[in-house]
């Protein structure tokens, strides 16, 4: 009786492992991964700059996109090619950065970015970036690479269609951004490269000048960004500085233009932006004991000696604040959108590098089943 109770009660063990295993595996949310080789030689910077500037405008275009009514997960990697800066041996490319939820990260990287000249292997950076990057091995994710360049696509030697067969067969979509003319791009095997790997060929001229259309929802838009800021909650060691890099992100943004700015901000109203690894509020929103396990000595000032019970009220009340002052961001950005949607359409402005990049992503997304808000 009693190897029969122990038996059953076994059993039961294994079953209830099992079943939580499953329901942790299928209610994962799911990914959209995005990876941006970028050529920094010499006649590169008009091509940085409009990666600058647009990185917010793609940010926010991804975060309107849902898996079975749901958001997705955000990561973006950088990498940096044709640079004579970086060691020959390591084929002048570097990875700047891997798979990140970290935006600000991102930003900071792509502000840091210089131009130097030097050869440019995109075989040989799209196979380190496939092999080198940590993909999601799962068919339901959207796995991307972005390639932009102005030179011939046969450099080096890692063939690049060996390079593109390899990603694809790991589910990942090449589309390579030819920065010039589009029947030179092909002759330049850039089309090529894209078809081998289901992905879209795209041209744009990297020297032109993103035209940004300001609207009169501006300047409320960055006003709320500012209060949006104070609601964050750095903790732990590294926490001040990174609060310290959101700042310092949000004045590259406003460097560059107002609209770069705005994009920015309206990014930090959605999803997609979160900083769980030093912020108080959105460490509460995916565990919310969290608060239990911080010592004191890595609380922000206004918080120490706080009760756990006080503790949490604190940052739920920062938490509300916050999704309040968000909605209201997203309440002015849908008007800002119609308006600047009115007068591209007035001006036939030419697609830049964030436009591309949007087109690829809705069409290969929609492939995978995935929905955007409207």
């Amino acid at each position: 009786m009693k190897n029969k109770l122990m038996i059953s009660m076994l059993f039961t063990a294994i079953l209830f492992v099992s079943f939580n295993g499953y329901a942790q595996r299928n209610s994962k949310q799911s990914k959209i991964q995005v990876a941006l080789i970028i050529d920094t030689s010499n006649s590169m910077d008009g091509l940085i700059d409009q990666a600058k500037t647009q990185l917010w405008s793609v940010v926010n275009e991804l975060a309107t996109a849902r898996y079975k009514g749901k958001m997705p997960t955000l990561e973006i990697a950088l990498y940096e090619y044709g640079n004579d800066g970086l060691p020959a041996e390591e084929g002048y490319l570097r990875q700047v950065s891997g798979l990140t939820t970290d935006l600000d990260k991102i930003s900071e990287d792509l502000f840091a970015l210089r131009t130097n000249g030097g050869s440019e292997f995109c075989g040989y950076v799209i196979d380190k970036a496939t092999i080198n990057l940590q993909w999601s091995k799962s068919d339901k994710d959207l796995k991307m690479i972005f390639i932009a360049g102005n030179e011939e696509f046969t450099q080096g030697t890692m063939l690049y269609t060996t390079a593109c067969k390899n990603a694809i067969t790991k589910g990942i979509v090449i589309n390579t951004i030819f920065c010039g003319e589009q029947n030179q791009g092909i002759n330049m095997k850039w089309k090529d490269a894209a078809d081998i790997s289901d992905g879209k060929y795209l041209t744009i001229n990297q020297n032109q000048v993103v035209e940004h259309i300001a609207s009169p929802f501006d300047d409320e838009i960055i006003k709320l960004n500012s209060k949006l800021n104070s609601t964050y909650i750095a903790f732990g060691s590294s926490g001040k500085n990174k609060k310290a890099r959101q700042e310092a992100q949000d004045s590259n943004a406003a460097g560059v233009n107002t609209v770069s700015a705005v994009t920015r901000a309206v990014s930090k109203s959605t999803g997609v932006y979160k900083n769980a690894e030093w912020d108080l509020v959105d460490a509460m929103d995916e565990e919310e004991t969290v608060i239990e396990s911080i010592k004191d000595d890595e609380l922000p000032e206004e918080m120490k000696g706080m009760s756990d019970g006080e503790k949490k009220k604190f940052i739920e009340e920062k938490q509300k604040e916050r999704e309040e002052i968000q909605k209201e961001i997203q309440v002015l950005n849908q008007k800002r959108k119609v308006y600047v949607a009115e007068k591209r359409r007035e001006k036939a402005l030419k697609s830049t590098l964030g436009e591309v990049m949007i087109e690829a992503v809705r069409e290969q997304a929609g492939k995978k089943k995935y929905t955007f808000k409207k």
